[in-house]
């Protein structure tokens, strides 16, 4: 079985922040988001991981021989935390530096957790919180003075947008490994990762397939700390309390049966230190998403 990831687009000017620390942050950022697509279906073992990367045509050939080299580096290192080896595929010119690839696992069916067996009366668990692209954003706003930055300026402390932001990156770069082994130790039913069409997105995907005639009804949001404030003045808030957001590298959506729920969360804190959230739950029905129009959000710190 082979799975093709999605290609992630660091959203920073290298000539501004290739620094290693967040230079290797956004790497690993890539690998998480490549092999997520592995783990939402409980496979555990990857077998191969290729990176995919170009280079900034803006940068000269000097510039290119340092920065490429830490973009390999920092790629291979994150792939030894998934215990799996990485190739280098291509690394072309583009515009804009553009790092992802491609993770194949070899697997028996009986291996995985295929995505379409939710039941009436499972939970629906989240692993990371909500709210990336907007803490992204606004530490990128922050730093070049941008208009957005002006207005958040009036309400939102350098240091706020700044945590916010270090919630985000850690958030996205870690890997979603710890999820798919309690997926299976927990009896989840179905799952599928959060990324760019948001949780409301994957979550209506996820229910198109399901065998059961069943609904998925949404009830809570966590969302990373400032987040909320930060739509609100950007007056995004109606998209954010949707779960419309675009999300980068997201947590794992697992429908699991509701007595294994919390024992799921709780084992999750335990060997991953981070909170996952019950956020809903699975009724019979005609596969139709519904989100509550007043949902229960958490401030993840």
């Amino acid at each position: 079985m082979k799975f093709c990831s999605e290609f992630y687009r660091l959203s920073l000017d290298l000539r501004r922040y290739w620094k290693r620390p967040l230079l290797v942050a956004g790497v690993r950022t890539a690998l998480a988001n490549v092999v997520s697509d592995v783990y939402a279906v409980g496979a555990l073992a990857i077998d191969e991981i290729k990176l995919v990367c170009s280079a900034p045509t803006e940068f000269s050939e000097a510039e290119r021989d340092i920065v490429v080299p830490m973009i390999i580096r920092g790629f291979q290192e994150a792939a030894a935390e998934a215990k799996c080896p990485a190739k280098i595929g291509s690394i072309a010119l583009n515009p804009w530096c553009i790092i992802g690839g491609i993770a194949t696992a070899v697997c028996h069916k009986s291996e995985l957790i295929m995505p379409y067996t939710a039941q009436p009366g499972d939970a629906l668990v989240l692993t990371k919180p909500l709210g990336t692209q907007l803490a992204t954003n606004a530490f990128i706003w922050m730093t070049e003075e941008a208009e957005n930055w002006t207005k958040l300026a009036a309400h939102l402390t350098p240091a706020e947008v700044e945590r916010s932001y270090a919630i985000a990156v850690e958030s996205m770069s870690r890997l979603n490994r710890s999820g798919a082994e309690l997926m299976h130790k927990f009896g989840a039913h179905a799952a599928t990762d959060v990324t760019g069409f948001g949780l409301f997105g994957h979550a209506e995907n996820l229910l198109k397939f399901q065998k059961a005639d069943v609904d998925f009804e949404l009830d809570t949001l966590p969302i990373i700390r400032n987040v909320v404030k930060i739509a609100e003045i950007l007056g995004r808030t109606p998209k954010l309390m949707a779960g419309k957001a675009v999300e980068t590298s997201g947590g794992l959506l697992v429908s699991l049966p509701a007595e294994n729920a919390e024992k799921f969360c709780a084992e999750y804190r335990t060997v991953s230190e981070h909170d996952a959230w019950i956020i809903g739950k699975v009724v019979s029905g005609s596969r139709v998403l519904r989100m509550s129009p007043n949902p229960t959000v958490i401030s993840v710190d």
